[in-house]
């Protein structure tokens, strides 16, 4: 026998396909057919071919082992749909949380029905791989989904559409690929950049009144309607309603931020920590008009600097009044005392009531119902705390704070604006309770307007915003109520011409890293900056 017959024979001996590594590409194929992976299928496809080359020394082939494991995993990481490594790295406050908030974090990732499928494949693939080729099937598995991922990347040259009336021009009906979903995006922004809103004198007789913002953590229609709480009495004593409101953020400091900047149009990310120009700060233009800036919250404001990062960002003051007094009604994730929103509201309007100012501009931000808040029992311990109570009892606090700024007599515009949802609900990309992508169902949030003691209204339930609306909208309402004529004696301000051409913002919301917009009535996701766009995975049933 020649030298050249035993080569190959050794190589054929040498080469074992991949052996245990096709439960690992099994699994993958089970888990992106159920819709947990986001498999990207070039990575996949070379790290297969590395793992299929044939090697002829046993210690290249046990190195290729010992390399191969890790990257396996880091790869598994980068084929879910969590956020880059390195989004996690830069959340330090996550140091900060409690070990019983951490226990039950880690136990959310932990889904029973994954959990039996993952153990059902590997009972298959100890039997089958006595039988079957499986490296096969691996490799025609990865091929099919490397097929269809070309596929999907093929644009399409429908025609560019007009925008809905009254939206700003950046929508499109294009094939929604990675060049048509990111020049949308940069149009959308561009066009954004141009708006704004002017606050101007008042000439009205009317005597001026107090605007209230009460900026919510975690309140979205999505977890008011998973604890039935949707058609609840605070918003349905609400002059106005906004039904499609989008927070354009899933975190508490960004949305602060916006909100705080509502009289310009949204801005992308990397630039909302960045100045400012003057007419945009929303406190600004109030006391511009004669309006003292005030800020009150429920909490210490201490976690990952939130108090010190509005005030900067927002031109703010420190509070108003110190809380040190109140009893603590619940312990933050964080661990921290949370207080009850309808004594610090009540403590603040007794302070309200002593100033001498025409006119006060007050941010109120509360924390009850963040996700990991524990309620105190009766040995001076903690427990969960479910979401529906705590959702009542800010509700009820909220409504009793109505009625005794309406016994007061003064003239107040109240505005409910929440931060962002609690994500009580998974989805293929998040756990209850994550909230690192911006999905729709955690920034599509209630926003109402009531009017207290500013006239009769005729309405018997509020008047409701049905057009995609942002924080512009807000600031125009406000710009507008602060120059609105009385339509008489006794009456409030006319809503029809308050309401009138309001600015629509399109649903385009992001994270630092992620962003997720609406194009053609779907949501699309970018999850790494220059990544590819892919289509939100729908809501696990």
């Amino acid at each position: 026998m020649s030298q050249f017959e035993v080569i190959p024979q050794q190589r054929v001996r040498n080469w074992s396909g991949l052996g245990v590594w096709n439960l690992y590409f099994i699994i993958k194929f089970a888990l992106v057919w159920t819709g947990y992976l986001n498999f990207q299928a070039l990575p996949n496809v070379v790290f297969a071919a590395a793992l299929l080359l044939p090697l002829p020394h046993r210690h290249l082939r046990l190195l290729r082992t010992v390399i191969a494991i890790p990257t396996g995993m880091a790869l598994l990481y980068q084929d879910t749909w969590l956020p880059p490594f390195s989004r996690l790295l830069a959340q330090p406050g996550v140091l900060d949380f409690t070990g019983a908030y951490l226990l039950d974090l880690v136990s959310r990732f932990i889904e029973l029905n994954l959990c039996a499928l993952l153990a059902v494949l590997v009972v298959v693939y100890a039997f089958a791989r006595h039988w079957l080729r499986l490296t096969t099937v691996s490799v025609l598995g990865l091929a099919w989904l490397a097929s269809a991922n070309i596929l999907a990347m093929h644009p399409s040259a429908a025609p560019a559409g007009d925008a809905a009336p009254g939206m700003p021009a950046v929508a499109s009906t294009a094939e929604p690929d990675n060049a048509t979903l990111e020049a949308y995006l940069q149009k959308f922004y561009a066009t954004e950049a141009t708006r704004q809103v002017e606050f101007k004198p008042s000439t009205s007789p009317a005597q001026p009144f107090d605007l209230l913002l009460i900026n919510i953590c975690s309140m979205a229609w999505d977890d008011l309607d998973a604890v039935g709480l949707r058609d609840n009495t605070l918003f349905q004593q609400m002059d106005v309603v906004f039904d499609n409101f989008n927070s354009a953020t899933s975190y508490s400091g960004p949305a602060a931020i916006r909100l705080l900047r509502a009289s310009c149009g949204q801005t992308p990310h990397s630039k909302l920590y960045g100045t400012a120009p003057e007419q945009c700060m929303l406190m600004d233009d109030l006391k511009n008009l004669g309006f003292a800036d005030e800020v009150m919250l429920n909490h210490t404001g201490q976690f990952e600097g939130f108090l010190d990062e509005v005030r900067s960002q927002g031109a703010l003051p420190p509070p108003a009044i110190s809380t040190g007094n109140l009893p603590r009604a619940l312990v933050g994730f964080d661990g921290t005392p949370i207080l009850r929103d309808g004594q610090v509201l009540s403590s603040w309007w007794k302070h309200r009531i002593d100033e001498k100012g025409d006119r006060v501009a007050l941010f109120y931000n509360t924390t009850t119902l963040h996700d990991g808040n524990r309620v105190l029992t009766a040995d001076g311990g903690t427990k969960s705390a479910d979401y529906k109570p705590r959702a009542q009892s800010l509700i009820d606090d909220l409504n009793g704070f109505i009625a005794q700024l309406q016994a007061s007599d003064r003239r107040v515009v109240v505005v409910i604006v929440p931060e962002h949802g609690a994500a009580l609900h998974g989805d293929r990309m998040q756990v209850s309770g994550m909230r690192e992508i911006p999905s729709p169902s955690i920034t599509h949030v209630p926003v109402g307007i009531k009017l207290v003691n500013m006239g009769s209204n005729p309405a018997t339930a509020p008047l409701h915003i049905t057009a995609p609306s942002s924080f512009l909208a807000l600031s125009q309402i406000i710009s507008r109520l602060y120059i609105a004529q009385p339509q008489g004696e006794g009456l409030a301000p006319s809503w029809q011409t308050l309401l009138t051409d309001l600015p629509q913002t399109a649903a385009v919301s992001e994270n630092a890293g992620t962003v997720v917009v609406d194009y053609a009535g779907k949501p699309y996701v970018r999850i790494k900056e220059k990544g590819q766009w892919l289509p939100y995975p729908q809501r696990f049933k």
